[in-house]
């Protein structure tokens, strides 16, 4: 259960955006001679962009690696908003909100480390996998209880359509 003021935060959110590894993945890179490898995606994360686009919220994903793994998974999932490679995650966001015609209230932010923070003080509803080593840092509104790479991702996603009552 949320309180009153969390579920009024959700009730306004329109866009979600995604950091990725940490949130998405369980923070680990699998390189070998020649680079990246692999990384694990859990399905039910997956399943929230679904779920998300189905009550008209769409996912962006905002990655300071520029990874071929990721860029495998947002186009199986078919997202139109992926961001690989960013170092200000600031200017992301805020060419989202142009292009979407919103104000930060109206976005959420998961994210697990010290560069999602610049973001994490501007959106209208943040959260943070229970694995986050910056909890103290970031501040967020909700500290998930799944871990990042264990569908923390979809708790965030389910919460903000339940307080949408969708």
């Amino acid at each position: 259960m949320i309180s009153a003021e969390l579920k009024a935060k959700a009730g306004k959110i329109k866009l979600v955006v995604t950091d990725i590894d940490g949130v998405w993945t369980d923070a680990k890179m699998y390189y070998n001679a020649e680079g990246e490898v692999m990384k694990a995606f859990s399905t039910y994360d997956g399943m929230a962009t679904y779920l998300l686009n189905k009550v008209g919220i769409p996912t962006a994903m905002i990655s300071g690696e520029d990874s071929p793994s990721v860029a495998a998974r947002a186009k199986k999932l078919k997202l139109d908003d992926v961001f690989l490679g960013i170092k200000d995650k600031l200017i992301v966001f805020e060419t989202l909100l142009e292009k979407y015609d919103l104000t930060p209230d109206q976005v959420a932010y998961i994210g697990d480390d010290v560069n999602d923070y610049i973001v994490m003080q501007v959106a209208g509803l943040t959260a943070s996998p229970a694995s986050t080593p910056a909890f103290h840092i970031l501040k967020p509104d909700i500290l998930l209880d799944r871990v990042g790479g264990d569908g923390a991702f979809r708790e965030f996603a389910d919460l903000i359509i339940a307080a949408q009552d969708k």
